[in-house]
């Protein structure tokens, strides 16, 4: 340390004093001392400086190799401009534009005039960018200036967000719409029995009550799988615990789907000692479902065979086929959406509400199994469900 103020001399006087006196006073010499070199220390501490602070030895300068190891495995893809041109794009960026862009000009990078407008400016900001890799695509793009030449690109995928909204909408447009044509229908033919005061005849009056009665269950079945597919889908990341012997719940399951009057359509081939870990009222509301559609929408003089047996790898493997006139084969990826219907008349005429095979859907994926449709018209449709038994699963585990 460097002293740059006056040493003060009367506080020394002053301990010299102190010590003296000690010394007179009877006290040890050693001890007077001691005070003496304390006292005459402290002074010279209060009145020094610190020590000047150390320079750092970077140059501040742009190290282009650094900046690359920095960002390239980052999970956001982020790239580095320098005179417009890409210098740096760390794997992510490279993944989603492709390694041709390292060296290009970024109105050919992005091709996007929303993107090339951000980039052109002298100044840091956001912009929205559709289509960037496929067509249906939205991201967000910031653009951070560091200087004259540099500039700093993050692209923020927005498609889930986007895709998740849109589905949102979709669904509550769609349960309005189903719900308010019973009600409407319902409210009409109660208005009209109204007015009419008992003057229609008897024939017609048991008609139109016929018909709210339809329409009343129509509206309670479609409410029971709308809180039946809410619930199912609140519980899908919970894997089921409890250990479920599949073949008497399919058994059970498929024959009261077919109640008294269809028991003789079904045909049951169930292997025994299948035990999953599942939950066994959704397993049974799935059972049901697909057995009902079958039996629906298959040839009413034709057989549904509902088979269950164990795979060599392990899997429980449920099948339903019908022999019915088939789905053409662009409705099959479709046909698990809420509400999808192949066709609407038939569908709302038997009573169905367009959910049953999205129900079964995130029934399968909740108990971490797989759902497969296959079809052909004139034939019939099988739908396939596998999943984990209890042995496998604790072979996972383990």
């Amino acid at each position: 340390m460097e002293q740059d103020r006056t040493y003060p001399v009367a506080a020394l006087v002053l301990a010299v004093i102190t010590a003296v006196g000690m010394a007179i006073a009877g006290a040890p010499l050693w001890l007077a001392l001691a005070v003496l070199l304390v006292w005459a220390g402290s002074l010279w501490l209060a009145v020094a400086s610190p020590p000047p602070p150390i320079e750092s030895a970077t140059n501040g300068s742009f190290n282009r190799d650094d900046m690359g190891q920095f960002i390239e495995h980052a999970g956001t893809p982020l790239l580095v401009t320098e005179n417009r041109r890409i210098s740096i794009a760390n794997r992510s960026a490279r993944n989603l534009l492709g390694a041709h862009i390292l060296g290009q000009d970024i109105r050919v990078a992005f091709r996007h005039p929303e993107a090339v407008a951000l980039l052109e400016r002298d100044a840091s900001g956001q912009a929205t960018v559709q289509g960037l890799v496929r067509r249906r695509d939205i991201w967000i793009l910031n653009y951070q200036r560091l200087g004259e030449e540099l500039g700093v690109i993050e692209l923020l995928n927005q498609t889930a967000e986007a895709d998740i909204s849109r589905a949102h909408t979709d669904f509550v447009a769609n349960a309005s719409h189903e719900l308010r044509t019973p009600l409407s229908s319902i409210i009409g033919y109660v208005e009209t029995l109204r007015e009419d005061a008992g003057k229609a005849p008897p024939e017609t009056r048991a008609k139109f009550l016929d018909t709210v009665l339809g329409e009343a269950r129509r509206l309670k079945n479609l409410v029971d799988d709308l809180m039946s597919l809410s619930r199912v889908e609140a519980e899908k990341h919970d894997l089921p615990q409890e250990h479920l012997p599949l073949r008497e719940l399919v058994e059970s399951a498929a024959r009261d789907a077919a109640g008294a009057e269809r028991q003789d359509r079904l045909d049951l081939d169930c292997e025994g000692e299948i035990e999953i870990r599942g939950d066994a009222r959704q397993i049974e509301q799935l059972i049901r479902n697909l057995v009902d559609n079958a039996l629906k929408y298959g040839a009413p003089e034709e057989k549904v065979s509902v088979t269950l047996h164990r795979l060599p790898e392990g899997d429980a493997e449920l099948t339903v086929t019908d022999r019915g006139e088939g789905i053409a084969p662009e409705h099959l990826p479709h046909l698990t959406r809420r509400f999808y219907r192949t066709d609407p008349g038939r569908s709302r005429a038997s009573g169905g509400t367009g959910l049953g095979l999205a129900i079964v859907k995130h029934i399968v994926e909740r108990h971490r199994g797989r759902l497969d449709i296959a079809s052909k018209l004139g034939q019939g449709t099988t739908i396939t469900v596998r999943i984990p038994t209890v042995a496998q699963t604790a072979e996972e585990v383990s």
